[in-house]
């Protein structure tokens, strides 16, 4: 008998599987304490926003064209140089990333997590990592990793077991959470 809220996926589609896991790991990882950090995000919506503000005014802008070609040419490169801004900051700092988190409550490390994930096309390995959101800190952890293949944790149905998915990630952020400081 399966139960109500069974999350499923379609066992064909690679980012059908990845979407659940991450979306689970998630759930598992705020459920630990850990206070998710949308400040990246926020960055990315007000980046966004500003982008289509750029576009709107050009669009709309109340001369016809022959007469507004510098204005024109003005937006378009602010709108170059804002989605390019935009582009760097998705390269290099979201990365892989799924998930930003605040250090736990009570804790006494200063730095959060950075969990990413990876599940390459045509493959059935799902990695997971754990890192500190500040690596430099002297309350980081080394990252750790499991690779791990999906049947594991589907049934031939698209089932996610999330008793047998919560057990491994778990055991990751426990691995993570003991881990000895790293010597500077």
């Amino acid at each position: 008998m399966a139960t109500k809220n069974a999350k499923k996926a379609n066992l064909l589609d690679h980012h059908s599987l990845k979407h659940l896991l991450d979306e689970s790991v998630s759930e598992i990882v705020t459920s630990r304490g850990y206070v998710e950090d949308v400040r990246l995000s926020n960055v990315k919506l007000i980046m966004g926003t500003v982008i289509i503000i750029i576009a709107l005014v050009a669009q709309f802008y109340k001369k016809k064209f022959p007469e507004n070609r510098d204005f024109l040419i003005g937006c378009i490169i602010l709108y170059v140089v804002f989605n390019g801004i935009l582009q760097f900051i998705v390269y290099t700092k979201e990365k892989n990333a799924i998930l930003f988190t605040y250090p736990p409550a009570g804790s006494f490390t200063s730095t959060g997590l950075v969990v990413s994930s990876k599940l390459p096309r045509f493959s059935d390995l799902y990695t997971l990592s754990i890192s500190s959101s500040d690596p430099e800190s002297i309350s980081a952890n080394k990252p750790v990793e499991f690779t791990k293949s999906v049947t594991r944790w589907f049934t031939k149905d698209g089932v996610l077991v999330e008793g047998l998915f919560w057990k491994d990630v778990e055991a990751l952020i426990d691995d993570y959470a003991n881990e000895p400081k790293k010597s500077k």
